[in-house]
């Protein structure tokens, strides 16, 4: 389709006066204005957040029905998942019009106010950028599918069958990848006699980034929506954009492992040649010098973020480094697998703490002198992290919450929260495959059953780890389907919503919703905070995860049971600190620190000021 040009960008430059937190106001001069480091982003996943018209689906009229939610809360930046013209196999990332809005969500003119709202309320609004792949509906790939002397043929990765193979027949495809969706990254199209890359869904056709012309499309329309007055991108697998190409342009075969699920041997792990790629950074320099470089509409910088499974902490110095002009921080998934087991993340084992303390640890001063980290818990992809790593019955399920979120926004970075977790939402877990829409979810089940796997088996994995998890409608009151639509849900709401809501949690001074905004109200207020170096202490402690955060003369000493036992622990150094300031607590009543021995209720965490 033909997308209407921009409409002239908003004068949003201007702040809210009512506001002493503004985020237009905030930056370091010498970091180049780099306001996203005390800034904290809020992710809406569209589908599932408000429903404005009954039918169902969360949409843009929703989103903008709630922004004062999100003002209340005291976020900077929205980041709104894909709301792109789309077919939806894979819920939006699968994209077949880049300039257009998906009817299900709205309209351009939607967009426009939502911007207008956001940037009237001090926040900013952040797009998904979605570019390693597109929908097999997109225009290009119509172009590129229609013969092999199409001028677009190059847009896509095409390849002839495998050697000595008939194209269709089981082997025959170009490698032996292991798509993320299950099955092979390869898809026969009979009509050109060629296979195409999908690293994911079979509808998700892998952009050729080796092409310029393709750059430079992408680039025209990142440049197309800044000039709509979006301030900053969320970069959907950026670091998949570079492939290993051998002299004969052919791609190279995986070696094949014994981790994969039962049934798909024959395929292997093709990471190695599509992670990290040889011309990455090439690449993500070449955006931002056509377009980052450039800024928001407003004038000010723009916010980046890049989503990159299997990033290294070596590469992600890289792409974070200032001097380097790429990205402003990345997704690293490290953390979010600590508890995968030999199946990889249908299989997870219980959380040992002392290994996500290490993990976190070496982030934080991996990136501590050069490059800038992103902190989340939660997001469209992963379960909710009080089902995961806290404890959600009804006794523990706040104060883990709480915790948990203490935990991870006193660190060194830009903190994400997701939809719902400011009320503490869970898992859902359901226990038969037919409620379930997850794509991922689906296509495990598939292909885990029909090679050889019991129901009960796979659902037992699926339960804890399905994305679904986080796609359950965003929980507003305890009316019928939680407030969040008057018709039918596209997917069934949690049925601990009368408890877990956004009307109760805002009624309750105590609640994790209260707790979270006065975390990001810290973030705003002091700069130790944002810039404070970490050290990690107790760091083998099964049960309590402590730090500092040290900046000149300030310390900030953070502690937290994250385990649902009472824990007592001795702070070696750190009486001075305990005896400061208490910033934030999850416990009114708990004990009196006794010098360097602190004693924690089960989930009750602490931050002092000295």
């Amino acid at each position: 389709m033909t997308s209407p040009e921009p409409k002239p960008a908003p004068d949003h430059a201007g702040t809210d006066p009512g506001r002493s937190d503004d985020a237009h106001t905030r930056g370091d001069a010498s970091r180049g204005n780099a306001w996203w480091r005390s800034a904290v982003v809020y992710q809406v996943y569209p589908r599932s957040f408000a429903d404005s018209d009954g039918d169902g689906i969360g949409d843009l009229r929703g989103v903008i029905a709630k922004l004062d939610h999100l003002r209340s809360l005291g976020v900077d930046v929205v980041w709104l998942s894909p709301i792109f013209t789309s077919p939806q196999a894979d819920n939006g990332y699968d994209i077949s019009d880049y300039q257009g809005i998906d009817p299900t969500f709205g309209s351009l003119e939607d967009v426009d106010e939502l911007v207008a709202g956001l940037h009237s309320r001090g926040m900013r609004l952040v797009m998904d950028l979605v570019v390693n792949h597109t929908s097999d509906e997109h225009q290009w790939f119509v172009e590129s599918a229609a013969s092999k002397d199409s001028p677009k043929r190059d847009w896509y990765w095409w390849r002839p069958p495998r050697e000595g193979f008939v194209g269709g027949e089981r082997g025959a495809e170009p490698t032996n990848w292991h798509s993320f969706f299950s099955g092979s990254t390869w898809q026969w199209h009979p009509e050109t006699g060629e296979y195409y890359l999908h690293l994911f869904a079979r509808k998700q056709p892998d952009l050729n980034w080796e092409n310029p012309e393709v750059r430079q499309a992408v680039y025209a329309m990142m440049r197309w929506w800044v000039a709509r007055g979006v301030d900053g991108f969320r970069m959907d697998v950026i670091n998949l954009i570079s492939k290993v190409v051998c002299d004969d342009g052919a791609l190279p075969d995986g070696v094949v492992g014994t981790d994969l699920p039962a049934g798909v041997s024959r395929y292997a792990d093709g990471s190695p040649f599509y992670t990290n790629g040889p011309r990455l950074h090439e690449f993500l320099h070449e955006m931002h010098t056509e377009v980052l470089a450039h800024g928001a509409a407003s004038g000010d910088v723009l916010i980046t973020v890049g989503e990159m499974p299997g990033v290294t902490l070596e590469e992600a110095r890289k792409v974070t480094d200032p001097a380097r002009r790429e990205l402003d921080m990345v997704f690293t998934f490290e953390h979010v697998g600590i508890d995968h087991g030999p199946g990889g993340k249908w299989a997870l084992r219980p959380l040992h703490l002392p290994d996500l303390k290490a993990n976190l640890a070496r982030w934080q001063e991996g990136l501590m002198a050069v490059g800038w980290n992103s902190l989340y818990w939660n997001n469209h992809d992963q379960p909710r992290v009080v089902s995961r790593w806290g404890d959600d019955s009804a006794e523990h399920r706040v104060a883990s919450a709480k915790s948990l979120g203490t935990v991870l926004h006193l660190l060194r970075g830009t903190p994400y929260v997701y939809q719902g977790e400011e009320l503490g939402m869970t898992n859902v877990g359901w226990s038969q495959i037919g409620s379930y829409q997850d794509i991922e979810t689906l296509n495990y089940y598939s292909e885990s059953v029909s090679g050889g796997a019991s129901d009960g088996e796979v659902m037992a994995g699926i339960g804890p780890v399905s994305r679904d998890n986080a796609r359950t409608p965003m929980q507003w009151s305890d009316t019928p389907h939680a407030g969040f639509t008057t018709g039918t849900p596209w997917l069934a709401v949690n049925p601990n919503y009368p408890a877990v809501n956004a009307e109760a949690a805002v009624a309750d001074p105590d609640s994790v919703f209260h707790h979270y905004r006065r975390l990001i109200e810290l973030r705003h207020a002091h700069e130790v905070v944002v810039e404070g170096d970490f050290a990690l202490l107790l760091p083998d402690h099964e049960q309590v995860f402590a730090y500092t955060r040290s900046l000149g003369d300030e310390t900030l000493l953070m502690v937290a049971n994250l385990s649902s036992a009472p824990a007592v622990v001795d702070l070696p150094g750190q009486a001075a600190t305990v005896a400061g300031t208490l910033l934030i607590a999850t416990h009114a009543d708990g004990a009196p620190a006794d010098g360097e021995r602190v004693s924690l209720a089960p989930w009750e965490s602490r931050a002092y000021l000295a």
